[in-house]
Formats: C-alpha cells, structure tokens, sequence
C-alpha cells in the first residue's frame, strides 16, 4: 500500500488533490480503507482518462455512414436461409469440438443491475416462471445438457468449463448463490469466476466524484473490460491448461441464450473465423441495436446514435434492409484471437462515454442524489475487439428463439421480466406442439396453437420445458406426440419419466 504522501503527490500531478479534501473528517478505518482504495488507482492512467472523458464528452464523433458497407454474403450463415444439410453440417462439428473439450463459455456479470432495480447481481433474478428458476439455474442446466448430446452423439465424458465474469459489486454474491445451490449439479472447478476492474466516475470537466467522503465514485469498464481482467486474473492460462480453443461469450441478461451453441460454434470453426458475432433481423430502422456491418473495409458493430437515419432506412432490391445485423452481444472468440488482443490490442480500445446520474458529496459533505446525469462512465465494449480480428463471420438468429434481454424492471415497455418470462413460454409451447402435444387451458378448452405460442403473445400458456430434458426443442416427440396435456405444465426430468412411462 502506498503512503499518504505519496498518494498526495500522485493526486496533485493528476490534477485530483480535491478527492482528500475531507480526509481531516475520517477516523481510523476508513481512512485505511480509503488509501487502500487510492493506492489500488492507476493514477498515472487517471489523468489520461479524465482528460479523455472530457474531450469524449465535448465532441460528437464524425459520421460513419459514408465509409459503411454491410457484411459480405459469404461470411453470413443463417439459422433462417442457409441450407438444412449446411446447418445440420456446423451442429456436427460444434458438437464434435465440445465432445473434445475444446469449448467454453464466458459469461459476461459485472453489471449492477441498477435499470432492473435490484440490490443483487442479474443472475440470480427470478423472472416469474412457474418453475422459479433464475437465469443462473436455466444457464447451468443448459451447459449440463449440451455435454449430454455431445456425449451421446460422439461417445464422450466432456465437460464445457464456465467462465464468469463479475465486478467489485457481483463477485461476493454470486459466489455465494452458487455455493448455496451447490453449483447447481455442476463441477465447483469447473466454474471460474472472476474480477473486471474498477474505474472513477468523473465529472464533465474530468475531476473524479467522491461518492462518500471516504470513498470514490466507482464503476466496472464495460464488458470490454474483459479483455484486461483475462491477464489480471490469469484466465487464458486456465483456457491453455484444459485445452479450450473456442469461447462462446454471451451477457447474463438473455434468457434465450444457447450455451455453447453447436451451431454457432461449428460455423465459425468450419469458416476459420477466429471472432463471429450472433445477430438478430433489426426489427425496424431505427431500433435502438448496433449494427454489424465493415466501415472502411473492416468489420465493426456501429452504434445506433452513430447511424444517420437515412443510411439505417436504405432497403436493398427485395426490401430488406441493408443494415439489418442486429448485435445482441453473443460472440465466438478462439483462444488465440484472445491471446492476441490481450498481448497487442487491448490498449488500442475505443473508450465509450456513458452520462450518468452519480450520486456523490457536495464541498459541505452532503450527500447528494442528482436528478439529472452530473458524471461521465467511461466503458469499453465487449464487441470493440472486432477490427483487430483477422476473418469475422457472422451468424444471423431468429430473435423469438435466441433474444430476449432482460434490462429493465416490470412497467417499462420492453426488455422487462415480463417480457422475458413470456418469451420463454412462448418458445416451449411452440416446442411442444411441434412435438405433437396438444395443450389444454385451465378450463380444459384446448389452446389454439396461434395463441399459446407466437412470440408477441402477451399471455403465453404456461408450459415450460427443462432445459435437462430439452435443450433447443430437440428429444421431445418421444414423450409429447399425441398427448393431451393440461397447463400449467412444468415438464422437467421427473415429468418425463413419466410421460415416457405411459
């Protein structure tokens, strides 16, 4: 830990001396804990990112739409046009390289949640399933069945390692929840969790934010921060050591997301591509998404606000868009490209300006809760590794089977645990009536395949599918042709037996 003294100077050469200013104010312990925080601060990178939140702030950056062209035909698979044998061609090979312990999966956690309005990590949120099941449980149970089919398919014993990404306000927590569910069946060793760093919040004019008067205004650096925090903690070693060449990289918040998706996985393998990104059909022109397209000949995710609205409008021959690669932060990654960001690039990362609303202590050491955005979080992106990459493909989803965010607390119009809980129901009654059930109401009334199971259903029909008994609709024939069943149906390992039974 570094002296007073020292800190002092490093704040006064940073143009920060006014973070001590109610130093006199602190007993003992907090002032240990505070100068264990300072000493913790890259000061010497403070100035540079102060200076740089400022300048981001001041100037807009130039218009993109000139040098934009969308993605190449031949680098796009998809789950919707490409041909069945392709499609059933890359879930073979994704599958044969989980069957060789060759993929993981890195979860992306150090969000606080805040727009959700929790006190607790996402992960652990409960969207209102007749189950009950958090998005850390369906997730977990997702990875338990995809070693299953691998293992079946190619005659295995695999194990697809899960890697976790939290921050300062999630790591503690969410070691905890999976402690006290026993890791959810899965192997403690092979669930590693690990810290992204912290950075100042500061103000318009670059001057760090005292959130106590002992304390700093701290924030995760995005999940772009996750490059950094793979050196910090040592992570591509544990990547080499159990032999993991391809990573599967998705946010905690999707509740549809397919862990470890062989068919993802095995298309960007067959293409050689060493970074891939998962997109949805934009819905409509200006629907708040980044687009994937190349900016200059090299590919990119271009941020919505970056779009003039006549170039997100253009419509190619048939009437498609022509910038319609939604990104839903879903990406492959092979280790090797990671190696090469975390020894070359990382450095190089465009840094994103957030304007937020920081609490913080006003020059009298009241606390204050300002109304309106007073600060700037500065982040990076998950997705700002693209341009370093040598071959992007990307992999176009259908958004009612894969893409279902959950972001904001019930009331908002979208992207709610509402939306998120009928997103899923709908997708496991279309499940089962692919599958030849037919499902009954509560009164018994037999449910019009239309109403229980389009995507924009407001009330699905209460039917939901276990992950362990199914992992994308697949199996379930077997047990549900034919059968008449009423709703609520929870269809988890113990109902199946039972069905199969009859």
């Amino acid at each position: 830990m570094l002296s007073l003294e020292q800190v002092k100077q490093s704040l006064e050469s940073a143009g920060q001396s006014h973070v001590l200013q109610f130093w006199p104010e602190l007993c003992e312990v907090e002032r240990d804990s505070f100068l264990q925080e300072l000493s913790q601060l890259d000061l010497k990178g403070l100035t540079d990112h102060c200076e740089g939140a400022a300048r981001s702030a001041a100037s807009p950056s130039a218009s993109l739409d000139q040098h934009m062209e969308p993605v190449p035909p031949e680098s796009i698979g998809s789950v919707r046009k490409s041909d069945k044998d392709s499609l059933a061609e890359w879930e073979n090979e994704g599958l044969l390289q989980i069957s060789e312990n060759r993929v993981g999966v890195l979860l992306l956690a150090g969000g606080q949640g805040t727009r959700l309005g929790v006190q607790y990590p996402k992960g652990m949120y409960n969207v209102g399933l007749p189950s009950g099941k958090t998005l850390y449980q369906i997730q977990t149970e997702r990875i338990h069945k995809i070693q299953e089919l691998a293992d079946r398919k190619y005659g295995s014993k695999c194990t697809v390692p899960w890697y976790i990404m939290t921050s300062e306000f999630t790591l503690a927590p969410t070691e905890k929840f999976f402690r006290e569910n026993n890791y959810f069946g899965l192997e403690p060793s092979n669930i590693v969790m690990f810290e992204q760093r912290m950075i100042p919040a500061v103000t318009f004019d670059g001057k760090v934010i005292l959130q106590g008067k002992g304390k700093l205004a701290m924030a995760p650096d995005g999940n772009g921060g996750l490059y950094q925090a793979l050196v910090d903690n040592k992570v591509l070693e544990d990547m080499k050591k159990r032999g993991v060449e391809y990573l599967h990289v998705y946010c905690v918040d999707n509740i549809l997301v397919k862990m470890a998706d062989p068919m993802f996985i095995g298309f960007c393998v067959s293409k050689g591509a060493d970074c891939g990104a998962k997109v949805v059909e934009k819905a409509y022109p200006a629907e708040p998404v980044g687009v994937v397209c190349r900016v200059r000949g090299v590919s990119q995710v271009v941020e919505y606000s970056e779009i003039q609205p006549e170039t997100a409008e253009l419509r190619g021959p048939g009437g498609e868009l022509v910038y319609s690669a939604g990104n839903i932060c879903n990406h492959f990654f092979t280790r090797a490209f990671l190696q090469d960001v975390a020894e070359k690039f990382k450095g190089q990362l465009e840094q994103h300006v957030a304007f937020k609303k920081v609490p913080f202590v006003d020059l009298c050491g009241n606390q204050v809760k300002p109304t309106k955005p007073n600060g700037i979080k500065m982040e990076k992106f998950v997705f700002d590794v693209l341009p370093f990459s040598r071959n992007v493909v990307v992999f176009e989803v259908v958004r009612e089977d894969e893409f279902s965010p959950l972001k904001n607390a019930d009331g908002a119009a979208t992207d709610n645990p509402t939306t998120a809980r009928n997103s899923l129901l709908a997708q496991h009654c279309r499940w089962a009536t692919a599958a030849g059930a037919t499902l009954l109401d509560e009164h018994g009334n037999i449910l019009p395949l239309t109403a229980s199971a389009s995507a924009g259903d407001s009330h699905p029909a209460l039917c939901e599918i276990s992950p362990l008994v199914s992992y994308f609709g697949e199996g379930l024939e077997q047990l549900l042709k034919g059968k008449t069943l009423p709703t609520p149906l929870i269809l988890d390992e113990k109902r199946a037996k039972e069905l199969q039974a009859q």
